[in-house]
C-alpha cells in the first residue's frame, strides 16, 4: 500500500502537521526526506530498510555515504542526496552556537562541535580551529583526511592557515573511527612538533582533542599541553 492510501493520521507528513515532529519515529522522519516510495515499497518501507542498514542508529546513519544509501533497492541518487543534505544541516546547526560563543574556555566548549563535525566519520579527519587573542573563534579548516587507521597532518599547512587568518591561538583535533580515544605515539609526537613550530610564530596551541562517537580526549585536560 502506498502512503497516500493510509489513514490521514498515519501518514508521516500529516502526522507532523497535526502533532509536531517530536511525535514521529526516526523512520517516519526519514520517510519525509525520501518523499516518494518505489514501485513496490512506500517511502516508509525504504526508510525502515535504511535504518536497518544503519543498525537503527542515527550515528551510523550519519556515517553512511551516498553509495551506501543507494544499496537499498528503491533509493536512488536523489533520495540519497536529500538524506545526506539533512545530515549536513544537523552538523551545521550544532556548529552555530559554538561559533557565536563569546569565549572558548575549555574542551567542554568545543568538544560537542568537533564530535558533530568529525565524530561520525568513517575515515580519520584532522581539523584546526583558529582563535584570536581573546580565545574567540575565527574559523576552522579541514587539514587532511585519510583511511580508517590514520591521516597525515602537515604542520606547514596548519600554520599557513593560522597566519592567513591572523590567529593568535589554535586548537587541533582529529577523530578515531575505531572509537578508541587514547592518543598514539604519533599523535603525541605531532602535538609536540606543532607546538614547537607554532611558538616560533607566537601562536599558542591551546589543545589537541581526539573525538569519536563515544566521547573525546583532551591533551590539555590530561596535562599534556
Amino acid at each position: 500500500m502506498s502512503i497516500k492510501s493510509w489513514h490521514e493520521d498515519d501518514r508521516p507528513r500529516e502526522k507532523m502537521l497535526h502533532s509536531g515532529a517530536a511525535a514521529l519515529s526516526r523512520s517516519e522522519l526519514l520517510a519525509i526526506l525520501i518523499n516518494n516510495g518505489s514501485k513496490n515499497k512506500s517511502a516508509l518501507d525504504l526508510a525502515k530498510e535504511i535504518m536497518v542498514l544503519a543498525d537503527n542508529s542515527l550515528h551510523n546513519l550519519a556515517r553512511l555515504d551516498i553509495t551506501d544509501l543507494m544499496k537499498v533497492k528503491g533509493v536512488g541518487q536523489a533520495k540519497a542526496v536529500a538524506i545526506k543534505a539533512a545530515m549536513e544541516l544537523a552538523v551545521r546547526k550544532q556548529a552555530e552556537p559554538f561559533k557565536s560563543k563569546p569565549v572558548l574556555r575549555s574542551s567542554q566548549d568545543i568538544a560537542p562541535f568537533l564530535r558533530s563535525l568529525i565524530g561520525d566519520k568513517r575515515q580519520e579527519y584532522f581539523v584546526a580551529i583558529y582563535l584570536n587573542m581573546a580565545c574567540r573563534y575565527i574559523s576552522h579548516q579541514e587539514i587532511s583526511k585519510g583511511g580508517i587507521t590514520g591521516t597525515v597532518a602537515d604542520v606547514k599547512v596548519i600554520l599557513k592557515k593560522a597566519v592567513e587568518v591572523e590567529a593568535s591561538m589554535m586548537i587541533v583535533a582529529h577523530n578515531h573511527p575505531s572509537g578508541n580515544l587514547r592518543p598514539s605515539k604519533a599523535d603525541k609526537a605531532l602535538t609536540e612538533k606543532l607546538k614547537a613550530a607554532a611558538k616560533l610564530l607566537d601562536i599558542n596551541v591551546v589543545d589537541h582533542l581526539i573525538v569519536s562517537q563515544e566521547g573525546y580526549y583532551s591533551f590539555a585536560d590530561e596535562g599534556e599541553m
